[in-house]
């Protein structure tokens, strides 16, 4: 099997930007996913590693017009790291090279808007499992709380819920790069790309964030 992947992490993220595109200028392109499977029995070349979400709206292959073996792919409700994710990257990026991760949040998260209740409202109950998730994105969006209501103003929900989103995005990005010596070393040498970005729902379009 021939390695056409790009060779940096820059020329990845350039090609998913292109698959964006190409994706919202035309919903209707049948569906390349299953044309490399018989290629794919003993082996894969992933372009880009993919944090992301579970929501079942943010599907990443059809998002980026990527197609069978070109993403690895690691789902969990409001693209939390933990462990098993981090461990998951570690995987990919030693395994298969790849040089690129993207986390990837979405307009309209579940996950952060639990989050944002719990601060506007204590008493708001979750399942202590769904909790856990929600204590991951909290360190995120407590500062944005607090900002919000520092002038005894009532909270913009949507408003707070829309920032939050992004900054969840960006600190799962920092996590990354700074909770696993692997990814570290790979991300000061130049070998490994740590991106993130947000899926529009109501669009269809990905804005890549700033770091």
């Amino acid at each position: 099997m021939i390695d056409t992947r790009p060779k940096t992490g820059e020329e990845a993220l350039e090609l998913l930007k292109k698959g964006n595109e190409r994706y919202v200028d035309s919903l209707t392109n049948p569906d390349p996913m299953t044309k490399r499977r018989p290629e794919l029995t003993n082996d894969q070349y992933p372009l880009a590693i993919i944090l992301g979400c579970s929501d079942a709206r943010v599907p990443v292959e059809i998002v980026f017009d990527q197609g069978l073996g070109d993403l690895f792919v690691i789902r969990v409700a409001g693209n939390i790291v933990a462990p098993s994710q981090i461990g998951s990257i570690e995987f990919a990026a030693e395994k298969f090279d790849t040089q690129l991760v993207v986390v990837l949040g979405h307009s309209h998260c579940g996950a952060v808007t639990a989050c944002v209740e719990t601060l506007i409202d204590p008493e708001k109950y979750y399942s202590p499992n769904l909790q856990s998730i929600v204590d991951r994105i909290r360190p995120s969006v407590y500062n944005l709380h607090e900002l919000a209501t520092a002038n005894g103003q009532d909270v913009d929900a949507e408003a707070l819920i829309d920032r939050a989103i992004r900054a969840n995005v960006r600190m799962s990005v920092s996590q990354l790069k700074h909770s696993s010596q692997a990814l570290e070393h790979l991300t000061n040498t130049g070998q490994l790309l740590i991106v993130g970005a947000e899926y529009d729902i109501d669009t269809g379009k990905v804005r890549f964030l700033e770091t």
